[in-house]
């Protein structure tokens, strides 16, 4: 295989750019806030609800709360999955990305803002080819923020307790190459793999990096995060382009 990466790269990508992102808001029209968010062939559909009420350890705080919930559909993948509720049970990995999606849209939130109210962002992987956690982020954000506009725009809130907007992406070493949003096939070689969540101020939420076969350098690793920054920003570019169309309508 050749070392050039546009050459193994699908659709001639260099190394440093993004798939084909693309953000389709208001795709669910019942859910406040509804994108459907593609990155190259991984499509994840994110709608945010907002329930009055918090859980019960969290009531007369004036606080609210944000949470979300994330599952694949069993023809996501080449071969069928089953659904977890089949099983009886969610998965380890299910319950690991549910968690972060949740502690990546709370970054960002004022809960004071909020009140006592729960967000709840569904995302739901429709096609994957890899980063869906990380599209799901990207996407979730966007509908979250879409809901509370809406909000403010109808007077239950007065600001939108959004803070920032905050998005996410994969980065990784194939071929001895640092490359920006791997898809499942560059994935599955890769021998670093790590997803980055920042938000709009370029704070760090969340960095997991795996090694697969041997150690790496830090110098690698910040090589690494400098591909994952600059992508960011260009995703965050596109979610606020989506926001602000579908506050708009």
């Amino acid at each position: 295989m050749t070392s050039d990466p546009v050459f193994f790269r699908s659709e001639g990508r260099g190394p440093a750019q993004l798939r084909a992102t693309r953000l389709n808001t208001g795709f669910v029209s019942t859910a406040e806030g509804s994108v459907l968010i593609e990155v190259g062939y991984t499509r994840v559909l994110c709608n945010a609800t907002v329930d009055q009420g918090v859980p019960a350890w969290m009531r007369n705080s004036g606080r609210g709360w944000v949470t979300a919930e994330y599952g694949m559909l069993p023809r996501a993948t080449l071969t069928r999955t089953a659904r977890e509720a089949e099983r009886g049970k969610i998965g380890g990995r299910t319950h690991e990305i549910q968690r972060l999606i949740g502690r990546s849209l709370r970054a960002v939130v004022d809960m004071e803002a909020l009140g006592e109210r729960t967000v709840i962002l569904d995302c739901d992987v429709l096609q994957a080819d890899g980063g869906t956690r990380t599209a799901a982020i990207t996407g979730a954000c966007a509908a979250l923020a879409i809901a509370l506009e809406r909000m403010k725009l109808t007077g239950a809130l007065k600001t939108s307790p959004l803070k920032q907007l905050v998005a996410a992406t994969s980065v990784g070493i194939v071929e001895d190459i640092a490359l920006l949003d791997l898809a499942y096939e560059e994935d599955s070689q890769a021998e670093v793999d790590m997803n980055v969540v920042m938000t709009e101020d370029g704070g760090l939420v969340e960095v997991q990096a795996t090694a697969e076969r041997k150690a790496f350098p830090r110098a690698r690793m910040l090589e690494m995060m400098d591909l994952a920054e600059a992508g960011i920003r260009d995703l965050l570019a596109l979610q606020r382009a989506a926001i602000d169309a579908a506050v708009a309508k």
